[in-house]
């Protein structure tokens, strides 16, 4: 049995309402307010050992901390006082590191990592983690699980860990046990996110990417993972997707570097339940744009991010993240976690020292929300050991030292961060925009469809999520754009067309072109393509009477024809590709194409017409 929350735990529960989703680059709870990620990485679970030498001597782990595949601290303080301290450090959730090994691992972890904790003895790692979690989210924690590595060992380097499907693993395996674990906790609402991987980055042999369609493509397995966690175990998650840690052999002139999320402009994720999807990056002073973090062998001669002038470092944290949430009406538009960044108490250079003053006031001029790494750690003396960068450390009597007691040099800027005033209250909803892509499979991003089976057999299909409508189309490169809309109606299945059968006599909109219009009653939710040839048109019925005939034709098989000004309408939906895109106040309800010889089979021009007045 675990200790009863205190009455300062309940409170803090009382604050905020889960389950958490996402309003433009805010995250909200379930009342509509902004909830701000205010966090910690308590690691352990995902493993303390350095790969070589016996895994049974301390010093063959990391900071001479073996962690038995556990949260680290449980052998020296109580649970109750490891809270009540994450409190005082004035945080509201917890990011939870776990590795795919400890899952399986069968063997109890030894007394002596949970002497502290008696209650936990005899529990395997998993059982442990159980208990951590329970225990987080009675006090009022927010809990955000995170696949930190494959198998139990400390990251990240050339670990076994670099990718999701590492060390032997499938990409279909890596998913089930997300699914897996999303079940496990389904019932306990304040668990509220899943991390999908941690620090994507370059094996010895390959890098990992951003849309080629191959086994190496985080963009399409952190789609795939998301929408079977959302539909096969709880629609309710945060879904956490981080950008590319590493690609590239670092040696001075050979191609190198942090693509963070710089590839999210130009491809991002649009999950089957909306409001759910949040990007995360990571930055720490020793590594940099394009430096490994290396010192000796694999360094080079790159600056690292603590080498940058205040204003360089402040654009490059906007390049490679902070744009996400900065720009807002894009397809791409989603809150950004710095879900790890930290720095050593017993550190002493001045610009490492800078380098986090800068950040954290980045942090704080961008209301953005943060995951400090790492939360718990061993303070040094005659037990050994001990992780500097910790917030809070224990000896081995359980005595606590960090930013909560004197002398800490980084007390004054972590407060600065936590105390610091940020938006409150209720954010509403506004317009939001979803990119679809046909480049390698299907693109089903609606529910109420998948539901009704496959509708063009054969073909890469793309469908709006529920709640949206078509928007716009690219000639070239398989891009859609969708857009919110409540013109759906409640009732009714879609109709798929593959001919001109609705195209009303003297209503030739695209004259010399194929024209796949939608029922007079309908409007365009999604299409198929076989090849490049458009191959259907996929419509949804409308909950109020539709416009008759009309409508304009937007054509864009010789060029961009989107709204002016179409900043904050989406965004560059098929960056260089032709496009053409409806305007806000219209729908669209027809795709037109050419088989002319020489030219290309692909979508041409869109007809839109006037949304009804509500």
């Amino acid at each position: 049995a675990l200790p009863a929350p205190s009455p300062a735990a309940d409170a803090a529960a009382a604050s905020w309402t889960p389950p958490l989703s996402t309003r433009g680059r805010w995250i909200v709870d379930a009342r509509g307010e902004r909830f701000r990620l205010r966090s910690g990485n308590w690691d352990g679970a995902q493993g303390s050992w350095t790969g070589s030498g016996d895994a049974a001597d301390p010093a063959n782990h990391h900071a001479g901390q073996p962690s038995y595949g556990i949260p680290l601290g449980l052998d020296r303080t109580p649970l109750p006082a490891l809270l009540a301290d994450f409190r005082a450090l004035g945080l509201n959730s917890i990011r939870l590191p776990f590795s795919n090994e400890m899952l399986r691992t069968t063997t109890p972890v030894p007394d002596a990592a949970v002497a502290a904790n008696p209650a936990l003895r005899g529990r395997t790692p998993l059982q442990v983690y159980d208990a951590v979690v329970a225990a987080l989210t009675a006090d009022g924690f927010a809990v955000i699980l995170n696949n930190h590595t494959v198998t139990t060992r400390w990251c990240c380097g050339l670990d076994g860990n670099e990718r999701w499907n590492s060390s032997g693993r499938s990409t279909a395996q890596w998913a089930d046990d997300w699914v897996a674990m999303a079940r496990r906790y389904r019932a306990n609402p304040r668990v509220v996110g899943a991390d999908l991987y941690n620090e994507v980055r370059r094996d010895v042999w390959d890098d990992p990417n951003w849309g080629l369609g191959d086994n190496h493509d985080w963009h399409a397995a952190a789609q795939e993972a998301a929408d079977r966690i959302l539909t096969e175990a709880n629609p309710d998650l945060l879904i956490v997707v981080e950008g590319i840690n590493w690609t590239g052999l670092p040696v001075d002139g050979f191609p190198h570097g942090r693509p963070t999320l710089t590839p999210v402009r130009g491809l991002s994720h649009t999950l089957v339940v909306s409001g759910k999807l949040v990007y995360s990056a990571h930055f720490y002073g020793y590594t940099g744009p394009n430096h490994s973090g290396a010192t000796g062998l694999g360094e080079t001669h790159d600056p690292r991010y603590q080498d940058l002038t205040r204003e360089q470092l402040q654009q490059v944290l906007y390049d490679q993240a902070f744009f996400v949430s900065a720009e807002t009406g894009a397809h791409f538009t989603a809150p950004v976690w710095i879900s790890e960044f930290g720095i050593g108490a017993d550190e002493r250079g001045t610009a490492p020292r800078a380098w986090f003053g800068n950040l954290t006031d980045r942090l704080t001029a961008t209301d953005a929300d943060f995951a400090y790494w790492p939360l718990v750690g061993w303070s040094g003396g005659a037990g050994g050991g001990g992780d500097t960068w910790a917030l809070l450390r224990y000896d081995a009597a359980g005595h606590r030292s960090g930013v909560l007691d004197a002398g800490d040099w980084r007390t004054p800027t972590w407060t600065g961060l936590t105390g610091a005033a940020g938006r409150t209250g209720t954010v509403p909803a506004t317009p939001a925009w979803y990119q679809l892509a046909t480049d390698h499979r299907d693109h089903n991003a609606s529910l109420r469809t998948r539901a009704a089976g496959d509708w063009d057999v054969g073909a890469r299909k793309a469908v709006c999520p529920d709640g949206s409508r078509l928007a716009g189309l690219s000639h070239t490169g398989g891009r859609g754009l969708c857009t919110t809309s409540d013109l759906r109606s409640a009732t009714g299945a879609h109709t798929v067309v593959t001919d001109e059968s609705h195209v009303p006599p003297g209503g030739d909109w695209a004259t010399g072109y194929t024209k796949f219009a939608c029922p007079q009653d309908r409007f365009l939710i999604g299409w198929s393509v076989r090849g490049e040839r458009v191959s259907a048109a996929l419509c949804a019925p409308a909950r109020t009477a539709l416009p008759a005939g009309g409508g304009r034709t937007v054509w864009f098989d010789r060029g961009d024809n989107r709204p002016s000004g179409a900043a904050g309408l989406g965004g560059d939906f098929a960056y260089g590709h032709y496009k053409g895109q409806c305007l806000p106040g219209e729908y669209a309800a027809g795709i037109a194409f050419t088989t002319r010889w020489g030219s290309r089979p692909s979508p041409a021009a869109l007809l839109c017409r006037p949304v009804p007045a509500p």
